[in-house]
């Protein structure tokens, strides 16, 4: 666990600071964040090969072509690697304020266009949304962890309302995404890392016209925990 751990964090540096001159390149020649977004894809995957993380996604059937907004469980760190590697589809990340401070990491994800939300303030969270909203009309989808950190146990934590309140706004669809085995990869505090095997179940799309927000949180949680059972 030892010698994968410092393999892992020493390469993963040089492929994150090797791959950064491609996002500003990425940058000048496509506006729209897609090539950013497709590189940051080869990074997780580079990543999860050096972490001995294998991945299983199913239900690719399920993703629309068109907008949508993807909402996933969160067990662990590596949700965020297994999504950004597998999910085959254009999508930004509805993420918190801090993430996007991280040097090189956090300016690949400005440069791809992803959305940054403070929920410190109801302000500030607000023109979060109204962002993400923009970014769904102009075709790219959203993906929002619901529960806002890393549950400590398989349990769903309470869900926010705000990727809610943006499909129940905005009427584009919610696709219910559950996600399991990442929880002991690199627990909470650690930076230690152990390969897993993950399973991404990417459930049936829940059309979002004329249902409001706490009703919509009600069935996409009963979604993803259905999800999570079938996984196991």
């Amino acid at each position: 666990m030892i010698i994968r751990t410092f393999i892992t964090w020493s390469l993963g540096l040089i492929i994150t600071i090797s791959l950064f001159p491609f996002v500003l390149i990425a940058a000048i020649f496509d506006r729209s964040g897609n090539s950013a977004h497709s590189i940051g894809g080869i990074w997780a995957k580079a990543i999860l090969l050096l972490s001995g993380v294998g991945v299983r996604i199913s239900g690719t059937e399920n993703i629309l072509n068109a907008s949508q907004i993807f909402i996933s469980n969160h067990q662990g760190a590596f949700d965020i690697l297994a999504l950004q590697a597998y999910l085959p589809a254009q999508f930004r990340w509805l993420a918190k304020k801090s993430l996007f401070k991280i040097p090189v990491i956090g300016w690949s994800m400005s440069i791809a266009g992803y959305v940054s939300i403070d929920r410190k303030h109801a302000g500030a969270a607000y023109h979060g949304l109204e962002k993400a909203a923009e970014k769904l009309k102009r075709g790219a989808s959203i993906l929002i962890f619901p529960e806002g950190t890393r549950s400590r146990t398989d349990e769903l934590l309470p869900f926010k309302r705000g990727g809610f309140l943006l499909a129940s706004n905005t009427s584009f669809p919610i696709v219910p995404i559950s996600i399991q085995g990442t929880s002991n990869i690199m627990k909470r505090g650690s930076i230690f890392i152990r390969p897993a095997s993950v399973s991404v179940k990417i459930g049936k799309p829940i059309y979002t016209e004329g249902i409001n927000d706490k009703a919509l949180m009600e069935i996409t949680r009963k979604a993803i925990e259905d999800g999570l059972c079938k996984s196991l």
